[in-house]
């Protein structure tokens, strides 16, 4: 007896792409970290962070694509809360940086991974939640 596949079966992978992305900001973040305070190539942290900035582009282009099959409501529910409390943690985690006497570049690098992170994460978390909720009508 063959089934119809289920219009959940069709949700882009978010979240795999998510982790991913956290895998990238990760590597980059321990290979600046590795290297600090000495003056490094950032090259290789650069490649990293353009990666994972297209994944999270990605992820966001193929949210936006399917409109009618997600709870959309949920997840901005959700995202709102998870948002706010990772950028709180980013905030304090610049702060940190800050404190710490990184400068320049590599002060621009890590905030930028850091806003990856603080992006990214809340955007796992409301999509694993809104993907199993159903879907309100139009």
């Amino acid at each position: 007896m063959s089934t119809a596949p289920s219009p959940r079966a069709k949700l882009p992978p978010v979240d795999r792409v998510g982790a991913v992305v956290i895998a990238l900001v990760i590597a980059g973040g321990i290979d600046l970290g590795a290297h600090l305070p000495q003056k490094i190539s950032l090259a290789p942290v650069d490649l990293l962070l353009a990666a994972s900035i297209l994944l999270v582009a990605y992820n966001v282009v193929s949210l936006l694509r399917v409109r009618d099959r997600f709870a959309w409501r949920m997840f901005l529910r959700v995202g709102r809360w998870a948002l706010l409390a990772y950028l709180v943690i980013a905030g304090m985690l610049e702060y940190v940086f800050v404190l710490d006497g990184t400068r320049g570049s590599t002060l621009v690098v890590l905030t930028l991974m850091l806003a990856v992170f603080a992006v990214n994460i809340p955007m796992i978390l409301a999509y694993s939640v809104a993907r199993y909720q159903p879907v309100e009508p139009a």
